[in-house]
């Protein structure tokens, strides 16, 4: 079952990929690991350094991959955005939640720019 998750989310995270190359979007990094986590993607758009958080899904069953974002994992986000800003102190971050839907042919791709906000 481990392993069907991880083909799973690696498929998502190529689409979210692709996606966000073909929307003008520069991939930094992918897996980034840092020692509070890992980004799942790390991109530039323009002037933006964007944290990107890929969640897929093979059925929506048990909801949609953006519903999978909670709050615990919403505060890692908004941790790992404090650490990458120190890496790009000139540029503006931001979180992102691309949710895929593998189920769908062609997969259905939902993007939600600035979803995770520090209040």
């Amino acid at each position: 079952m481990a392993y069907f998750k991880k083909q799973t989310g690696n498929l998502g995270e190529d689409i979210a990929a692709k996606y966000l190359k073909k929307n003008r979007y520069k991939v930094l990094s992918r897996n980034l690991t840092l020692p509070i986590g890992e980004i799942d993607i790390l991109a530039r758009q323009k002037d933006v350094i964007v944290i990107v958080e890929v969640k897929t899904k093979s059925g929506l069953e048990f909801g949609e991959g953006f519903e999978m974002v909670n709050y615990f994992k919403q505060k890692k986000l908004l941790s790992l955005a404090k650490l990458v800003q120190t890496k790009y102190p000139d540029m503006t971050v931001r979180i992102d939640i691309i949710s895929v839907n593998t189920s769908q042919n062609p997969p259905e791709i939902k993007h939600f720019e600035n979803a995770v906000e520090d209040n």
